[in-house]
């Protein structure tokens, strides 16, 4: 069976090199063209032996998912979604502004954490992805968007804010953030690299010694019992546990900052003692506040809170020291916006065997 390479870190390549009776210089060289080429034909990579090349064509392959559909929003947001096999699809979106290229990478087929604001968590859980379809989505990327850019890769920056979340797939991501932070590979910051979690503290733990990155946490509510309702993983980790986690995380975080997201819900999360109480909350925990529109999907009962609720709610928290943005809403008109993804999703049972893993 044919080796995807793009399933390997810098450090798992070597290994296979290795394995294969070939130098530590030989997996640099594919690595960059892998990723800094975005070249998936072996004959192509110009610098490697005719006779590397050649086994290179019988034990290896480089399998991108394949691209189903693409849609491109009236302000220049673009969605792709891309076949992972088996059924399922996740999407991609990519933010195109003045100053930077924002890609939303998924890293799993749907999510089990079933939030109550998210059309993603509503799909339901099939599997995670593996390092080649969580990093296949950058590669693509800078393959069609470097088609409109004269070959310039304009993704400066990589939120992994897509479907499913990647503290629980944290093997795969981990080895796919070290590939975009590979200076042979992608070369991003780690500042410029943002994981956003639930709050699987365990995981943040991990995080934390393994690749620490920037780290945005979906918060949403002031108090557990609220938190409990909007997302359900607070009852295995709640508010306590998680401050304490962001505390620990900032040890070592590129920033010197938790980013909290806050999905700003009518008459549930929004008036001005909740936001008094989120100060409370964080009162010691360096950080900044983003606070989202809620984007509808069908079947919710939930409603976006008003221009001046939202004001209000941001005054709350800046008096009180804390920098705060509202999110300005991108991609609406594809479906693109936060919390709206939902790609393909089969065998949606599976999620109770993930929340069991989890739970325990």
């Amino acid at each position: 069976m044919q080796q995807n390479l793009l399933n390997f870190d810098a450090q798992q390549l070597t290994a296979w090199f290795a394995a294969q009776g070939e130098k530590p210089f030989r997996a640099r060289q594919v690595l960059r063209w892998l990723h800094k080429a975005g070249e998936s034909d072996f004959d192509a990579m110009s610098d490697l032996a005719a006779s590397l090349r050649s086994k290179l064509k019988q034990q290896a392959c480089v399998q991108i998912p394949n691209m189903m559909r693409e849609e491109l929003s009236d302000d220049g947001t673009r969605k792709w979604l891309l076949d992972v096999g088996t059924g399922n699809a996740v999407e991609a979106v990519f933010i195109p502004e003045e100053t930077r290229g924002t890609l939303c990478v998924s890293t799993q087929a749907g999510c089990a954490l079933d939030c109550a604001f998210c059309s993603t968590g509503k799909q339901g859980f099939n599997r995670n992805l593996s390092v080649a379809e969580i990093i296949g989505q950058l590669w693509w990327a800078n393959r069609e968007i470097g088609k409109d850019a004269g070959g310039n890769w304009p993704v400066s920056n990589v939120v992994l804010m897509g479907m499913g979340e990647p503290l629980l797939n944290l093997d795969n991501t981990v080895s796919a953030l070290h590939l975009m932070l590979d200076d042979n590979a992608y070369g991003l910051s780690r500042r410029r690299v943002t994981v956003s979690t639930s709050g699987i503290v365990p995981a943040m733990d991990r995080l934390r010694e393994e690749c620490p990155v920037a780290l945005a946490v979906s918060l949403h509510a002031p108090d557990d019992a609220l938190r409990n309702m909007l997302v359900p993983v607070n009852q295995k980790y709640p508010l306590r546990e998680l401050m304490a986690a962001c505390q620990r995380y900032l040890e070592c975080a590129p920033r010197d900052f938790i980013t909290f997201e806050y999905v700003m819900l009518e008459g549930v999360n929004d008036s001005a003692q909740q936001a008094r109480e989120l100060v409370t909350l964080v009162r010691d925990v360096p950080c900044k506040f983003n606070l989202i529109p809620f984007n509808p999907f069908p079947q919710t009962h939930y409603r976006r809170s008003g221009a001046e609720a939202v004001r209000r709610f941001r005054d709350v928290l800046m008096q009180a020291g804390i920098i705060t943005t509202t999110r300005r809403t991108r991609g609406g008109d594809i479906a693109a916006a936060c919390g709206q993804l939902a790609g393909q999703v089969q065998d949606k049972t599976k999620r109770t065997h993930q929340l069991m893993e989890v739970r325990t």
